[in-house]
């Protein structure tokens, strides 16, 4: 008898497309939403149950969110692709596409080192509605904090301000993208390695990868806008690779009788991934992170008063 309907599928891979990228936790929403709703999305949707295939269909779904990432950026990722063959060959890093290929590479180090070693205890630890309010909370917390100091007199352009006319005579027939990379590569290595490490805090549920990267981009000077899409690069193959190593579990026994379910929520995960990504591009080039620093300690602290006192 099959563990996961269709219409549990459909809504937890909507979920997972939009969460995954808004600065709201993916994995904390995963594990709060069925707890909520309660009947049987709550004995079907539940991480920490014994022998649940849950966690590995949600795993399994950000394959879906990082193709959406991938289809949305593709240009960006032949140029950084061509910047790392070119930087291999020529034994050099010089071009912004060589560099950005670096920074990227660097900044996933981290996360895929902590990602192998402490993922099971985190999420089969932690993986359970309260702890995920709490972290959702912290995760409120960490946005409002990014924000605060962004406005704190660092002489840093803020979101929505003017952006600077850069410099040259063909600057305005610069594609935006490419601006944005120049701006990214002036990151330093040491940077670039803490602003991919905080996606380790995303393993714990109810902090957002997104959310923790774009805030360290920000801490280290990058505009919002091009922290936000370094974060997204920084996602697509952290989120690919994490998902691939669970695929092959879903095509044995644990796949049994949810392989159709599972593949509707991929379709539902890579729609709502790439809406998501296309809205959130656009979003950060005027606006802030405090609209989502609100949504998240108020969903956290409302879900922890529900969970426990009701």
């Amino acid at each position: 008898m099959s563990v996961l309907t269709y219409p549990e599928a459909i809504g937890v891979g909507l979920l997972q497309g939009v969460t995954e990228l808004f600065p709201v936790s993916s994995l904390g929403h995963s594990i709060l939403v069925p707890a909520l709703i309660g009947g049987s999305w709550k004995r079907d949707l539940n991480v920490a149950a014994a022998d649940s295939p849950y966690l590995n269909v949600l795993i399994g779904l950000h394959l879906a969110t990082a193709l959406a990432l991938v289809v949305f950026f593709w240009r960006d990722w032949v140029r950084v692709i061509s910047g790392f063959v070119s930087s291999i060959r020529e034994r050099r890093i010089e071009t912004v596409d060589q560099k950005l290929a670096w920074l990227l590479i660097v900044a996933t180090i981290p996360v895929g080192i902590a990602g192998l070693a402490l993922d099971k205890v985190f999420r089969e630890h932690l993986g359970k509605p309260i702890p995920a309010a709490i972290f959702l909370t912290l995760n409120g917390l960490v946005l409002f904090i990014a924000e605060r100091l962004k406005r704190g007199g660092t002489g840093r352009r803020r979101a929505g301000d003017p952006a600077p006319v850069e410099a040259g005579p063909d600057a305005e027939e610069v594609d935006p993208d490419v601006l944005s990379d120049r701006r990214i590569t002036k990151l330093r290595w040491g940077s670039a390695l803490i602003v991919g490490g905080a996606q380790i805090l995303a393993l714990l549920p109810g902090i957002s990868r997104s959310g923790v990267t774009i805030s360290a981009g920000i801490f280290k000077g990058l505009r919002h806008e091009d922290s936000a899409r370094f974060a997204f690069l920084l996602a697509t193959p952290v989120i690919g690779a994490a998902a691939l190593l669970k695929v092959p579990s879903l095509m044995g026994h644990q796949g049994d009788g949810i392989r159709g379910q599972v593949l509707a929520g991929a379709v539902a995960a890579f729609v709502a991934g790439y809406v998501a990504v296309r809205f959130l591009t656009k979003y950060f080039e005027t606006r802030t992170l405090t609209p989502f620093a609100i949504y998240c300690t108020v969903a956290g602290l409302g879900s922890l008063a529900y969970l426990t006192l009701g």
